[in-house]
């Protein structure tokens, strides 16, 4: 694959990636198109094998190998890959107990009154939409707990456009789960086109403004990792703009 993935950290059980906004993590089982199991395929065969695979439900399995989570495809930022089976279940297992931490920069609507918070509501499915998850009414099946911190660490205005720049730190996996709650409480995520379609995309962006910046794990021997993904040039942009630097 032509496409260019800075590697953040590697070592003998895991990889650490700086996905760039627009790839899909793996494939839906639909649509054909390069994915980063692909590129981590083609880079290291040894890894087929490693971790699960997903079954459709009209036949046929989605191969994702060695990947251990995933973040929207156009969400840019750094994701951690299994290189052994034994990495990927202690990875697994880290999830699951919640001591992975991950935090994320994202820019959105408005103008916090406080400077850092918690927003702590439980996501559903949208009954608007298939694609969509909800923190609000009008939710359907059942309500799965998720939590969310918060901190401001600057705010602006853009072409009469009022948005504040946060990092962000899920404390739950949800899908789509931060820009869920940043809905909820009132401020989308600028240029999210499915959570807020009629909000004004400006300050340059053709993504959604979220990058997960930072991953902390443990390896098999219990040492501590932290994982950084640098500020993508589209947020180093943005934050100039709003002069936040």
């Amino acid at each position: 694959m032509a496409i260019d993935i800075p590697i953040l950290y590697e070592d003998d059980e895991v990889l650490a990636v700086n996905k760039p906004a627009g790839l899909v993590v793996h494939s839906d089982g639909r649509t054909k198109e390069p994915t980063l199991a692909d590129w981590l395929l083609e880079r290291n065969p040894s890894i087929r094998g490693v971790g699960e695979t997903i079954s459709l439900t009209k036949g046929g399995v989605i191969e994702k190998w060695g990947i251990v989570h995933r973040i929207d495809r156009d969400t840019s930022g750094v994701l951690l890959v299994a290189k052994t089976q034994a990495s990927f279940l202690n990875l697994k297992s880290q999830f699951q107990a919640r001591t992975i931490k991950k935090s994320y920069r994202t820019i959105t609507h408005g103008f916090f009154k406080e400077p850092a918070g918690t927003i702590d509501k439980p996501i559903g499915r949208s009954t608007s939409d298939f694609r969509k998850w909800s923190a609000e009414y009008g939710v359907r099946g059942d309500l799965r707990e998720a939590t969310t911190d918060y901190r401001v660490l600057g705010a602006g205005d853009r072409e009469g456009v009022k948005l504040s720049y946060l990092e962000v730190n899920p404390r739950t996996g949800r899908t789509h789960q931060i820009r869920v709650h940043l809905k909820a409480v009132g401020h989308p995520i600028l240029c999210d086109r499915l959570y807020a379609p009629k909000s004004p995309c400006v300050l340059g962006f053709k993504r959604i403004a979220l990058h997960a910046f930072s991953i902390v794990f443990k390896g098999l021997d219990g040492a501590e990792h932290l994982v950084l993904a640098p500020i993508p040039e589209d947020f180093s942009h943005a934050i100039a703009e709003l002069g936040l630097v």
